[in-house]
Order: C-alpha cells, then structure tokens, then sequence
C-alpha cells in the first residue's frame, strides 16, 4: 500500500478533523487532505490543527465547501481525488454522493438517515466506484459488531438463524444532572432526529417500523444501569438483510436514567403545526450543555437455541474513553465514529468495491482487523 491516496473530506468539525488525523496516524498508505467547509475560517483551522498534531507525511489543504453547488475550488479538489468522505450533516449526503459520482469517485459518509441514505444507493446504481454507507458508530461499528456475532453464533450452535439480536450504543458524558441527565457530545440535529423518525426493527422474522422513543426498558452492562430505547437509523441494514432469520432484531440508545422521561416532555410541549425534530432541538440546546469529558458505551448480543435445544446466548461489550492520536486527543465519540469511516475509506482505496457496500455485506472479521478499527477499539 505504497501509493500515497488524495483524500477530500466534506465537513472540517469533529468528526472531519478526526478522520483526517486518524487517516495520517494510523494507516498504512499515506494520503494528501483536501478539508472543505462552508465556514472557509474553520476548515484552515481543522488543517492546522491535523498538521500541527501529526508528524507523518502528506500534505493538508483546506478550501471553501459552497452551502449548495459546486465552485472551481471545490471541482479542483475533487478532480485530484481518489475518494471523498461525507462528514456533513444526513441531509447533505445525497448532493456529496452526486458529486462523488460526478467525479469518477469512491464515497463514504456517517448518516444515520434512512431517506437519505435510499437515494444514494439510487444515485451509486452502475457506478465503477465504491459507495460505503452509514460507515460511523451507530450505524456502522455497532451492526459489523452484531453481524459477526450472529454469524458466531450460528457457527457454533449448528442453527441457520436466532431468537434476538440486540445492539446498543451510548454516547454519553461522565456526569449527568437533572432535569435532563444528559451532554451533548456529537450534533444536536442527530440527536433530535432519531429520537423523532421511526426505527425499523425485526419483529416476528418481519422487517417493520416502529416508533422511536416506544420500547424503553432498564439494562445493566458491566455493572452500570442505563435505559435504553427504539431510535432511528442505528440498525443499519441488518434489518432487511436478517429478516426470516432472526425473530427479533433492533438498535437503541443508551442513556442514563432520566434522560427520555425528560425528552418525552419535551416532544408533549410541541406546538401543533411545528415541525417536533427542530422544536425538540431548540428546546435541548437551550438547556443541555457541550461537554469534552465523554465516553462511549457499546453493546451487541444474539440469544436463541443451539441444534441441541438449549438456550444461548452470545454477547460483547466495550467502554471507549478519550484517546490520544499524534499529538491530539480525540473524543470517545470522534475516534468510535471515524474509525469506522477510516477503515471504510482504507476498503475502498484497496480493494475496489463497485457500487452500494451496506454494513451487513462488510466481512466482519477483516474489517475489526484493520488498522484504524483495532487500534480505537480493541487496544
């Protein structure tokens, strides 16, 4: 993997700067950054900052990302790039997918919107380049993780399917208080928006929808209680892949208890006519403090009987903290969700897939191998 790669990243916040640090420090290619942002002063600022935490080679650019179209700065950046990878908000990614597919271009983006995410396999239909989606923590990670656990578990039982499989993640501060008992740590658009849009689940070996926020329940892992809840987008494609195999299958949030008493409040107070996902945003970030102390819980499991009529059941947790890359230290939720993106970016650039590359069709064990994966989660 000699070849140095040119890497265009859309978004210069947290999660652009990471995977622009981790791509630098933790793989084995080296790789030229093009970091776009429609705030030109923050995607110098995210260059610097690579640069100035990184010892390796390769150079970093920043230029200007235009809110819509395209520009002769942004068109040169693509027209020098191998891949380009989306870290701009879900609503964004159908008009990235475009351009990559314009340019002749590998793409790979975090989105956990279901919508979005539908147009770009349209849009990736018959394209000789890889297009890797929904790449972050949850989805991403967290359904490779589950996926190679069912696979386990059939392995070892002799059985072709399950009863359930579960995954969770949290994304949470070390501390919480009331009323909301809760941080941001990543966008407060994504955390409105999948606690509004519907979850799409496995029920009775069917692939379904429910209500997000319906299905709360107490769990304990690792000696810690948390609640837990139906949210939208974390289960992937696992749900259309799995369906007739597993009896029940879904993804939920983790958050301390509390949290989601609160948020129902909150969505009871919308008024009528107003859209709930911004009412609900507006209303946490006049309340919810950012905070840089975090930590990310993750969870997957698979019950169901062996061939020999016993009960079973697989599972795996992780706690991520903070990390230090280069000279950087990168949140719990930057480095868990941009691994997974690095990795994903590291799958296209070598192997070459052509068109849509869903979480279920990543080979689990390949991938938790890679570089970037390994070395954030299972150090």
């Amino acid at each position: 993997m000699s070849k140095r790669h040119q890497v265009v990243i859309a978004g210069a916040g947290g999660m652009g700067s990471a995977v622009g640090l981790l791509l630098r420090e933790l793989g084995d290619f080296e790789v030229d950054l093009f970091l776009g942002d429609a705030n030109g002063e923050r995607a110098r600022a995210a260059a610097a900052w690579i640069r100035e935490g990184s010892l390796k080679p390769g150079e970093v650019h920043a230029f200007h990302l235009p809110l819509e179209g395209t520009s002769a700065e942004l068109d040169e950046a693509l027209s020098r790039a191998d891949i380009l990878l989306d870290c701009l908000p879900g609503r964004e990614a159908p008009r990235m997918a475009r351009l990559a597919r314009r340019h002749d271009l590998h793409y790979a983006n975090l989105t956990e919107h279901v919508e979005e995410t539908e147009e770009i396999q349209e849009i990736a239909q018959g394209s000789a380049r890889g297009f890797l989606l929904q790449t972050g923590l949850a989805p991403g990670y967290v359904n490779v993780l589950g996926h190679s656990l069912y696979q386990r578990f059939c392995r070892e039982q002799g059985t072709d399917g399950a009863d359930r499989l579960e995954m969770r993640v949290g994304a949470l501060t070390t501390t919480a208080r009331p009323p909301h008992y809760y941080g941001f740590t990543w966008s407060p658009s994504g955390v409105a928006t999948e606690y509004v849009k519907p979850a799409t689940v496995i029920r009775d070996f069917q692939r379904t929808t429910r209500p997000s926020l319906s299905e709360r329940c107490t769990v304990v892992i690792d000696g810690v209680t948390y609640e837990e809840d139906l949210t939208s987008g974390g289960a992937a494609d696992l749900p259309a892949t799995l369906a007739g195999k597993v009896r029940h299958l879904d993804y939920k949030t983790l958050r301390y208890p509390g949290h989601y008493a609160w948020i129902e409040t909150l969505l009871a107070e919308a008024p009528k006519g107003q859209d709930p996902i911004d009412h609900l945003q507006d209303r946490m970030e006049a309340s919810v403090p950012f905070l840089e102390d975090d930590l990310v819980v993750i969870y997957a499991g698979v019950e169901g009987l062996g061939a020999g009529g016993a009960r079973h059941r697989l599972e795996k947790s992780l706690l991520v903290r903070p990390c230090r890359i280069g000279a950087r230290t990168l949140k719990a939720i930057q480095s868990t969700t941009t691994a997974g993106l690095a990795e994903s970016a590291r799958l296209l650039l070598t192997e070459e897939p052509q068109g849509v590359v869903l979480q279920s069709q990543i080979d689990p064990a390949h991938f938790m191998a890679g570089p970037f994966v390994s070395e954030i989660y299972h150090r």
